[in-house]
């Protein structure tokens, strides 16, 4: 009897092992995937010269600037002008009401890494 018990608890073991091994490729699906390196220059981007207002408004402004998380899920700026790259681009250079304008201080290449990472809806790559 004592050899059978042992037998179960073992079966019950590699059964227990196996799901995991079935079960693992499953639940990594679950993570959220990583930043695509244009998306992580443009999350920097983001973080040095955009969140001071948009995001943590350390520099106590009066008047808060919109959040920017889901940017695009919406189909307006909350200005109201459409939710599309050419529009948050030209927002972003020529500035618009309080937001001072950013023309050349972004290059090409760093103004499409920062709209990569704003489509990503400001997700953090090192949360899980």
């Amino acid at each position: 009897m004592q050899q059978s018990a042992q037998l179960g608890r073992l079966r019950a073991l590699y059964v227990a092992i196996a799901a995991g091994i079935l079960l693992a490729p499953s639940l990594s699906g679950c993570r959220k995937p990583e930043l695509t390196p244009q998306q992580a220059e443009g999350k920097q981007l983001y973080d040095v010269r955009c969140a001071h207002c948009h995001q943590d408004n350390d520099l106590h402004l009066r008047k808060v600037p919109p959040d920017l998380h889901g940017v695009f899920s919406r189909s307006t700026l909350p200005s109201g002008a459409p939710a599309t790259d050419v529009q948050v681009a030209r927002t972003v250079l020529a500035g618009k009401n309080m937001m001072p304008p950013f023309a050349g201080r972004f290059t090409t290449g760093q103004m499409e890494a920062l709209l990569a990472y704003l489509h990503t809806n400001l997700k953090d790559d090192n949360a899980q």
